[in-house]
């Protein structure tokens, strides 16, 4: 399903991200974020993902979507496809604004919500249209990874649902429904278990913020990134499979090896100690230089995985690789 005119609200890090995802697939963008900042803000994105995409997508980029910043939401969602909601985490605010949006907005228009752990059920009470409200959570960068959950509430009609996956497929995205409506949705919840027991191993002196973070990224992590979990352990069955892993591996989870279920008191002394040796690990970096680290090195994975799996690419390379071939066809059949 193709969208020709988009709204966000609130052009925050996720925000900015949509708007840069949008613009780049050649959608036009109104925006409406009452931060003075905003502009800048977003337009330092853009660039940033701009300088991704011409990387990753060698063929070219469809002509570029406007991005129109507007001083109301009324004039932001009036005549949009498709409305990004993503303002903070707090509930009186997501009320107060998607009642807004809805009250502006088309009948049909999708209204998604970036909400990294509120349920819809309890944003789409403040609606008078909440069959057309869904969950659309990202990961940061939005503009480069595909992965968006989508979670509809008790009153989320089917046909949005269907919607939701079709509008964010046709922008490069992995759109995945969640079967059950839950807190933090899945993702999240998966994060939030590796930072309680990350901030353990800090608190208590067994390793650095920096020391963390190499024994994620030159080890599972590489793992996850193209296998994720399961497929992993899967191998690490050996010929057996995931029964024999099972099987071998199923005991340790009777072993008090972590300490999930207890959390370590968050105080400014925990604080501190995170911050200073996240500053030690990076301060000498701007978070524009850390971005584009970033990028490039998300832009470099999925092309080495697009080109395996003979050639017919693996996981998000695959997905690339399509995303790529469409933008290419597309381009070929405009000019």
């Amino acid at each position: 399903m193709q969208i020709t005119k988009a709204a966000c609200i609130g052009g925050g890090v996720i925000g900015a991200g949509w708007v840069a995802r949008l613009v780049l697939n050649g959608i036009d963008v109104a925006l409406y974020d009452p931060d003075p900042q905003a502009s800048r803000k977003v337009d330092e994105v853009l660039a940033g993902a701009r300088r991704a995409y011409l990387q990753m997508v060698p063929s070219g980029l469809p002509k570029e979507g406007r991005v129109t910043y507007v001083s109301t939401v009324a004039e932001a969602v009036g005549d949009a496809d498709f409305i990004q909601e993503s303002v903070p985490e707090r509930l009186d605010l997501k009320h107060k604004v998607l009642a807004e949006i809805d009250a502006h907005a088309r009948p049909d228009a999708l209204i998604g919500s970036s909400t990294s752990g509120i349920k819809p059920t309890e944003m789409a009470s403040a609606l008078q249209h909440p069959e057309r409200l869904v969950v659309a959570h990202p990961f940061n960068p939005v503009y480069l990874l595909p992965l968006v959950e989508i979670v509809g509430g008790e009153k989320t009609a089917p046909e949005f649902i269907d919607k939701a996956k079709a509008v964010y497929a046709s922008i490069g995205m992995k759109p995945v429904v969640i079967r059950k409506e839950i807190e933090a949705f899945v993702g999240d919840r998966l994060l939030e278990a590796i930072w309680r027991e990350s901030l353990w191993l800090i608190k208590d002196g067994i390793t650095t913020v920096e020391e963390l973070d190499d024994i994620i990224r030159y080890s599972f992590g590489l793992r996850w990134a193209q296998m994720g979990l399961f497929q992993t352990y899967r191998i690490a069955g050996g010929e057996a499979g995931m029964r024999h892993f099972m099987e071998q591996f199923g005991p340790c989870l009777s072993w008090p090896w972590t300490k999930l279920t207890d959390v370590p008191e968050f105080n400014d002394e925990l604080v501190d100690l995170i911050a200073g040796q996240s500053d030690e690990q990076s301060g000498h970096y701007t978070i524009r230089e850390l971005e584009k680290i970033r990028d490039d090195n998300l832009v470099a994975i999925m092309g080495t995985l697009a080109q395996q799996n003979e050639g017919q690419g693996w996981g998000a390379g695959a997905l690339q690789k399509d995303y790529v071939a469409r933008l290419k066809a597309a381009g070929e059949a405009q000019g």
